[in-house]
């Protein structure tokens, strides 16, 4: 498949908004993920919430544990909450009562649902689906699960994740750091999956295994946990703001890395975090805005 993939360069532009939106019109995002329990993890998902608003998006609510709506509310307090239920049934009831235009699903999730919910999640849902970190994890319970459309579903594995869910499917290749390997991988994920990928690391490869970009900015002071998570909710709203998911991928690894370099030439890489990222969403945007007018 890599041979017939056609390597692009080009940035997306940013999606247009109208004089009159307003924000039930320009995203709203459901976040599936949290934990609660011997292990706690809600910064996860209200990372995602965070950046999915700083990238535009109108509207999230967090589909979360109910023990951790306090701390949620005060960790993304314009986001809202939903109690996390255990069937895929109920999730897809609320998710579409609140019309949502993009699920994400996993960050933080841990095992607060169990690998056949995430399953019928992704065929129940119509729209496009982000799955990181634990709904990755799941995706490898489930080797032979096939879904409508799925170039509408956006993988976003790190390479330990993505060398898990092809040995699932049966390839049990190496995932190097040279850029062929990693090509090469991104488009088997693509291959076995039929989902689009973004490969996450150095040099971040994003495919759908018709189209490929590889990514230029970032740098490793975004080794730091958390950095995914805003990655994810750049995503999700970028395509809520009705990029296809390709063109949000590849828009928004572009944006999180540039954010990244910003923060890094103001605070050093060491001391980077993902909040910082976040904080620097707007130059991104602002950056890539003015170059579109150039």
């Amino acid at each position: 498949m890599t041979s017939d993939v056609i390597i692009t360069r080009e940035i997306p532009p940013l999606p247009r908004r109208a004089d009159d939106a307003h924000k039930g019109n320009v995203g709203r995002i459901v976040v599936i993920g949290g934990c609660s329990g011997e292990v706690t993890m809600i910064g996860a998902p209200a990372l995602v919430a965070n950046a999915a608003l700083r990238s535009g998006a109108g509207l999230v609510q967090l589909f979360i544990p109910e023990s951790t709506h306090g701390a949620a509310a005060s960790l993304a307090p314009c986001a809202t909450m939903r109690a996390l239920p255990q069937t895929a049934d109920r999730i897809l009831d609320w998710a579409h009562a609140y019309h949502a235009d993009v699920l994400a699903v996993g960050p933080g999730l841990d095992a607060s649902l169990l690998a056949d919910v995430l399953v019928k999640i992704l065929n129940g849902f119509n729209g496009p689906i982000v799955v990181d970190a634990d709904g990755l994890n799941l995706l490898c319970e489930v080797p032979r699960a096939e879904f409508p459309n799925a170039a509408r579903i956006v993988l976003t594995p790190h390479p330990g994740e993505a060398h898990r869910l092809l040995v699932s499917r049966g390839v049990d290749r190496e995932i190097g750091s040279t850029p062929a390997s990693r090509r090469a991988a991104a488009c088997a994920l693509v291959e076995a999956f039929g989902c689009t990928v973004v490969l996450k690391g150095h040099r971040t490869v994003v495919t759908n295994g018709r189209r490929l970009y590889v990514n230029e900015t970032g740098n490793s002071g975004m080794a730091s946990a958390g950095t995914g998570d805003v990655l994810t909710g750049v995503i999700a709203a970028l395509i809520g703001q009705r990029l296809d998911p390709l063109d949000a991928s590849i828009l928004g690894v572009y944006l999180h890395g540039l954010a990244g370099d910003f923060a890094a030439e103001e605070l050093g890489r060491r001391s980077l975090t993902a909040l910082d990222v976040i904080d620097y969403l707007p130059d991104a945007f602002c950056d890539h805005e003015n170059s579109e007018g150039e």
